[in-house]
C-alpha cells in the first residue's frame, strides 16, 4: 500500500475509534513500526492527528473533552446492549449494587428493573428515573446529591461523603477510556473522585465499556486494571487489547453485539 493510502487508513480508523496506537496500525497494515510513525508524523504536521504516547488521535479529543449524555446515548447501541445483557446475569434479588453514570449503566439500569428486590445506589439521574416508574415496591433506589456534570452525574463533596457510608456488594461501572498504560479514565476529576469512592464501596467491581473505549484517555484515572475484578466488552475490542485485559484485569468477559 502506497503511504497516502496507509494515511487514509490511518486517519479512518482514527475517526471511528478516537484514537489510534502504533503497535496496532503495524500490524493492521502489515509494515513496520517506523513506517507507521512515519506515516503519524505527515498527519499530524497536517493537523489531522495529534500525537499521544503510543499513537495519536484526533484534534478536539482532548482528555477533558466530556460529551453529554444524550450525544452517546445513540453511539455503539448494539454492543451497550449486548455488554448490558451480559452484565445483568451477575445480578440475583437481594444484592446491594452500584450503578455509576453512564449510557451503558443506563441500559443495564434498564434490564435490572425487572429484578426485584434490590437495593440500588446510584450517582447518576438517568439510571436513578430508569428505576422510579418500573421498580418494584420491594426494590430501593438511593440516589446520591452533587453537582451535576455534562454526562448527568452527581458527583463532588456530598455524593462522596454519602459513598463512604455504603457497603455494595457489586458496583457497574462506566467508564470514558481504558488505556493499558493509565487504566480507566474519565474526563472530569470529580468524576473520577466520586467514582473512585464507588469502587471503594464494592466488594467487587465490573467495568462496563463498549471497545470504542480502548486507547481513549480521560485527564484522571479512575482505577488500574488490577483493581477491577471483572471488564464486560464487545468483540470489537482488537485482539491485542483483549490479552492485555485477560493479563491484567481478574475476568475479561467478551460479547457480540450480532446476538
Amino acid at each position: 500500500m502506497l503511504p497516502q493510502g496507509r494515511q487514509s487508513a490511518i486517519l479512518a480508523r482514527a475517526r471511528d475509534d478516537g484514537a489510534v496506537r502504533v503497535t496496532e496500525l503495524a500490524t493492521l497494515l502489515d509494515v513496520s513500526e517506523m513506517t507507521v510513525r512515519r506515516d503519524i508524523d505527515v498527519l499530524v504536521s497536517g493537523g489531522q492527528l495529534v500525537r499521544v504516547h503510543g499513537g495519536a488521535m484526533l484534534p478536539g479529543s482532548a482528555s477533558t473533552d466530556e460529551p453529554g449524555f444524550e450525544r452517546k446515548l445513540t453511539r455503539e447501541e448494539p454492543e451497550k446492549e449486548a455488554i448490558a445483557r451480559e452484565a445483568a446475569t451477575l445480578v440475583t434479588p437481594g444484592l446491594a449494587i452500584g450503578l455509576s453514570a453512564g449510557t451503558t449503566t443506563w441500559r443495564l439500569a434498564r434490564a435490572l428493573s425487572l429484578v426485584s428486590p434490590l437495593t440500588v445506589v446510584t450517582n447518576s439521574v438517568q439510571v436513578a428515573s430508569v428505576f422510579y416508574p418500573a421498580a418494584e415496591a420491594t426494590t430501593q433506589v438511593l440516589l446520591t446529591g452533587g453537582e451535576r456534570t455534562p454526562s448527568d452525574a452527581l458527583v463532588g463533596p456530598i455524593a462522596i461523603s454519602a459513598l463512604r457510608q455504603l457497603h455494595l456488594d457489586i458496583l457497574f461501572l462506566g467508564v470514558h477510556g481504558m488505556d493499558e498504560n493509565v487504566g480507566f479514565t474519565t474526563p472530569n476529576l470529580l468524576e473520577a473522585e466520586t467514582d473512585r469512592a464507588l469502587v471503594a464501596s464494592a466488594r467487587r467491581t465490573v467495568v462496563v465499556a463498549d471497545h470504542t473505549k480502548w486507547n481513549t484517555i480521560g485527564i484522571s484515572t479512575i482505577a488500574e486494571f488490577d483493581a477491577v475484578d471483572v471488564v464486560i466488552t464487545d468483540d470489537g475490542l482488537p485482539a491485542y487489547a483483549q490479552g492485555v485485559l485477560r493479563d491484567r484485569v481478574g475476568e475479561l468477559r467478551v460479547v457480540s453485539a450480532r446476538g
